[in-house]
């Protein structure tokens, strides 16, 4: 009797062994979508802006916000309120007419490939091949940039994406919204350069 408990313990042993070394604990932990993919990824969609074109679904989310805080910044600049952020963009909103359309609109475009390539978006239609962080924000690498940021300018400017996100449900969903937030504020440190 005393050989069988041996052998039956050494199984029942060798048998844990291996059940807890199969255990959930090793199972790789499950990867995140890219905030790209949760805003709807590469999924083809209709265009709502360019009629019988489609555009990915996490282009269209980005591109809606972008469009939406363009709209907002471009408010409080025409409505005079304190602090805003008119000297950043006074030279393109400087501009006239068709000039001023066009610069807008290629605006909304590099602010779309930039957080849409750098969120998950890396195919060819969201390539962004604009300056860096850093030359973009100073007037003296970009003559289309006012004046240099600070933490406050920066701060307003996330206010401002933040009540896009909103307006365009981005913002009902917190750990994306979360995680959006973080990007924006591992920008800060470059962007804001006073």
């Amino acid at each position: 009797m005393k050989h069988f408990s041996k052998i039956t313990l050494s199984v029942l042993l060798v048998a844990c062994g291996v059940f807890t070394s199969c255990s959930k604990d090793d199972d790789p932990a499950p990867q995140t979508a890219s905030i790209y993919q949760r805003l709807g990824g590469t999924t083809m969609v209709a265009d709502p802006d360019n009629p019988g074109q489609m555009i990915e679904k996490g282009r269209l989310s980005y591109r809606k916000v972008v469009n939406a805080t363009i709209g907002l910044i471009v408010a409080d600049i025409q409505a005079g309120a304190n602090g805003n952020l008119q000297a950043h963009f006074q030279p393109l909103l400087s501009e006239t007419g068709d000039t001023q359309a066009t610069n807008i609109a290629e605006l909304s475009d590099n602010l779309t490939d930039f957080f849409s390539y750098n969120t998950g978006g890396t195919n060819a239609v969201n390539e962004y091949s604009g300056l860096n962080m850093v030359d973009t924000h100073n007037p003296a690498t970009n003559p289309r940039m006012g004046v240099k940021a600070n933490n406050a300018d920066y701060t307003k400017f996330e206010g401002y994406i933040g009540a896009a996100a909103n307006a365009n449900g981005v913002a009902s969903n917190t750990q994306l919204y979360t995680d959006i937030v973080a990007v924006l504020e591992s920008l800060r440190s470059p962007i804001v350069q006073n």
